[in-house]
């Protein structure tokens, strides 16, 4: 639990960072736009509010200094209205939830989901650009200039699609682009032709193929050059994939061809069927499909403080631009003071290029990282030196 003391200061750290604050916070067209607040215990604690213009959005930010902002991907002609069928739905952005938490990496093992290490940000950074390079662009004919990527303020990123076409689609049209995203659906003879045939050879997809197909193949080549332990993250065990890696010019010839029976497999139609669900699932886990399907759904709005973190949910912009982009750098708020914290965390924090900590007592660090500590639980402030 955060004291009262700590809450107050990091308030006005908040209020601060928007009164100083010259470029627009409001998303595009503001007046048609649901926002809804938070406070340290709840994310939306209260939704329904609308603001027509930058400049009042902005006094209410200074005022309050909220933890959280939220705003619908929707816009609306009556945007607090309520109920919601009272809003005048006009259409929503294609809107996707990219969190480290979902991702079940094997850092997480050692300092647990609560804790964001660089890995973290560096994995979910890589899904990232996958969805927007492997999925939203080649398969949904999307360009760059409609898809907007921005940084979460704490443990992803949210990538947004504004394009005509998208914005009517209801509920069920968004359910069917995720369950393709997440590989829902796929039958495994379809891609595979000659599966459980006799005698036959297994042909299958090959790396220049569309869609699914060849993200199947190029997957599977990608994974067979990283090494043994990539093929083994897919379910193979050691001595198979260690045969694959060293006949892996034969493996290859045989993808690049269509002909996944190049090197004798033991039970070849359940082997190649598992390594294909493993790579649907490593590929499509990462997206929070709740997000994308429901179109009253408010998300962080971009340029304000996250409450967990005292980071900015900066906008990233492009796929090139997030390839530059570091959390931990480029989304620091709140700066200048050194502020004195009592701190207990078991796990280095790396902030601005330097790495703080693990701590166990009363330090010193910029007010950034003092901040950071305490809305994490892992820190009580003290004061500004």
């Amino acid at each position: 639990m955060l004291d009262e003391e700590g809450m107050r200061f990091v308030k006005k750290l908040i209020s601060d960072y928007y009164s100083r604050r010259s470029q627009n916070v409001a998303p595009d067209k503001p007046d048609e736009r649901e926002f809804g607040v938070g406070n340290f215990e709840r994310k939306i604690a209260f939704r329904h509010l609308s603001f027509r213009n930058n400049d009042e959005l902005k006094r209410y930010l200074v005022n309050e200094a909220p933890p959280y902002v939220s705003y619908s991907s929707s816009y609306y002609r009556f945007p607090s209205g309520r109920p919601m069928e009272n809003k005048g739905w006009i259409g929503a952005e294609l809107v996707f939830d990219l969190d480290v938490t979902d991702m079940n990496l094997a850092c997480q093992k050692v300092h647990g989901k609560s804790w964001i290490c660089s890995n973290c940000l560096k994995e979910v950074k890589a899904e990232t650009a996958k969805l927007v390079e492997d999925f939203l662009i080649p398969d949904f004919g999307f360009s760059p200039g409609e898809i907007m990527i921005n940084f979460s303020g704490n443990r992803g990123y949210h990538v947004h699609v504004k394009n005509d076409a998208v914005l009517r689609l209801d509920s069920a049209a968004r359910r069917e682009i995720t369950n393709y995203i997440a590989g829902v659906g796929i039958e495994m003879q379809e891609f595979f032709p000659t599966l459980g045939m006799r005698g036959k050879p297994l042909t299958g997809p090959k790396p220049t193929d569309k869609g699914w197909r060849g993200k199947m193949a190029r997957r599977l080549l990608s994974d067979l050059n990283k090494g043994p332990e990539a093929l083994m993250a897919l379910g193979i065990d050691k001595p198979t994939a260690n045969m694959l890696v060293k006949k892996k010019a034969l493996v290859e010839l045989g993808l690049n061809n269509g002909n996944w029976d190049m090197v004798y497999i033991k039970n070849k139609a359940d082997f190649w069927r598992k390594i294909i669900e493993n790579q649907t699932i490593k590929q499509s886990d990462r997206i929070d499909r709740n997000v994308t399907n429901d179109t009253s759904h408010l998300i962080r709005l971009p340029n304000t403080i996250h409450g967990e973190t005292g980071l900015v949910a900066r906008v990233v912009g492009s796929v090139s631009e997030l390839e530059r982009f570091e959390p931990m750098r480029d989304a620091i708020a709140f700066r200048g003071e050194m502020v004195k914290i009592k701190a207990e965390s078991s796990y280095a924090l790396e902030m601005n290029g330097q790495k703080y900590g693990p701590y166990g007592g009363e330090i010193k660090v910029p007010i950034y990282v003092g901040a950071y500590l305490y809305l994490k639980g892992h820190a009580k402030l003290l004061g500004i030196s």
